[in-house]
């Protein structure tokens, strides 16, 4: 499975990001301006708690008659001419398109952003057919597609880790372009670049953002329009999609464009919202051949479970714009194609524990995700359950972190350990190494902060302030029973 970005192992992929000053900055930038285009927009559309209700209903409802509305949505696009297909894996959905591509003996593929190809690395798959150019369309996947084919580190700004003088040095090397940095210039030429390639495309490849079962149309929310070319200008098209993004009606489609749009870049509307499907007679524009795609590649692994929920997702990436973890690490610290908290929790579903099993701890648990979630999904109660079914029920936990683990619970769960730890710890804690400098103003002061520590502590201690427990005299408890024989226990 192409979800993984990345060989390295998490701690080197963490000091990577922690050690890139500009894409941090970029991170910190993008996240507070979309905070005010996000609350805007959706204080404009009034009552979002109620559509957020809407949008939530319509996802679970959707999943739960899942079967229904795939057959569904399969019989209306083909009485209508195109053909669907159902992949249960990666490698069957790039067969797939691989087929159609020969078939039709094209030579030049242009693409829309869509995270379904990226997750099955199909422009790879595409490259390796003899004769065959690829180019995406989307500017900022077409920007990495320049730089070598760089990860995306965002689910809708996958571009967000560059600047504009490394933009300028990939198309000055790249495309021979001579211009300056500005962005207008630079989204000129591109432009110029891409326009050729579209008129000379023998096929059209997007993604789908939502399937309309009752109608057989395929939903687009695009900012540039490009996917609009994509599909209209080619005689052929290939959609692929996720097996859980439909809906059922073009109603329910209006209802989380609404919430896609205000959620992933902050707009009313974004510039393009279309609904296509195999070209009708008295159509001028459309493809005379029209394939989807149906993926399942491990989705269905959460239907049924307690991570169904997950498959609420839209896509718009806002629990990334408020994450405090995908604020410090980007998107490349998370190893996946989908990164912040909806990665946290969907790339264990889809990759497995053994190679995603760290990202349900790259949390804080502080529950913005939840909060900004268009869908309403319990984003960090899924983190939670992550780590649950890793520790309790798999046994993943092991060797020295687990015993430390089961120390603390004996400790703690024994009131006569408690009070020893109580008693000593002030005293104690002066060998793990102490320092007197808070990060944080106006913390509580009980001698220093602890500097040093192992394991677990050594965690901690070294990006946290971890406070030196209080003499025995000065704890909580000694307080209170204190405070308790003068009688003011209770004012």
């Amino acid at each position: 499975m192409a979800l993984s970005t990345s060989e390295k192992d998490f701690k080197t992929r963490i000091e990577d990001s922690m050690n890139d000053t500009f894409m941090r900055k970029a991170v910190a930038k993008s996240q507070d301006d979309q905070w005010v285009k996000r609350e805007t927009s959706r204080k404009e559309l009034g009552n979002w708690e109620e559509w957020r209700e809407v949008g939530e209903q319509i996802r679970q409802h959707t999943l739960t008659h899942l079967d229904y509305y795939l057959e569904q949505f399969a019989e209306n696009v083909t009485k209508k001419g195109g053909k669907v297909f159902f992949a249960r894996t990666e490698k069957e959905a790039t067969d797939y398109v691989e087929a159609v591509v020969r078939a039709k003996q094209a030579k030049k593929i242009v693409k829309s952003k869509s995270m379904v190809t990226t997750e099955i690395d199909l422009d790879q798959v595409l490259l390796g057919i003899d004769g065959v150019s690829v180019m995406e369309t989307d500017l900022a996947e077409f920007i990495l597609q320049m730089d070598d084919w760089d990860e995306p580190s965002h689910i809708v700004f996958p571009d967000i880790h560059k600047n504009r003088e490394q933009i300028r040095e990939v198309f000055a090397e790249k495309l021979n372009y001579t211009g300056d940095n500005e962005p207008k210039h630079m989204a000129r030429f591109a432009r110029q670049v891409l326009r050729e390639f579209f008129l000379e495309a023998d096929i059209g490849i997007t993604g789908c953002n939502f399937a309309v079962a009752n109608s057989g149309m395929v939903n687009l929310v695009t900012n540039e329009g490009n996917a609009d070319l994509c599909e209209s200008i080619p005689d052929t098209q290939i959609v692929l999609m996720g097996m859980e993004r439909i809906v059922p009606t073009m109603a329910d489609a209006e209802v989380m464009d609404n919430l896609l749009s205000r959620s992933a870049v902050g707009q009313s509307l974004t510039s393009y919202i279309t609904f296509s499907g195999p070209k009708l007679s008295e159509e001028a524009d459309g493809p005379e051949d029209f394939h989807v795609v149906i993926l399942d590649n491990a989705r269905s692994n959460a239907l049924g479970t307690e991570f169904q929920s997950v498959l609420q997702c839209i896509r718009c990436g806002s629990c990334l714009n408020v994450c405090p973890v995908y604020r410090a690490i980007g998107g490349h610290g998370y190893g996946s194609i989908y990164p912040g908290p909806i990665g946290a929790v969907l790339s264990p579903v889809l990759g497995g524990y053994e190679q995603f099993g760290e990202l349900p701890y790259a949390s804080s648990l502080c529950g913005a995700c939840t909060e900004t979630c268009p869908v309403k999904i319990p984003l960090h109660e899924l983190l939670i359950a992550h780590r649950r079914v890793m520790t309790d029920e798999l046994k993943m936990k092991h060797g020295f972190e687990n015993t430390q683990m089961k120390v603390i619970a004996k400790a703690t769960a024994s009131p006569f350990l408690f009070k020893q730890a109580m008693t000593f710890g002030h005293a104690g804690v002066s060998m793990l190494g102490l320092h007197h400098d808070a990060k944080i103003d106006n913390m509580y002061q009980f001698g220093g902060f602890v500097s040093g520590g192992f394991g677990l502590i050594k965690g901690w201690t070294q990006v946290r302030d971890l406070p030196r427990p209080p003499k025995p005299k000065d704890n909580f408890r000694n307080w209170y029973k204190n405070r308790a024989k003068k009688g003011e226990s209770n004012e």
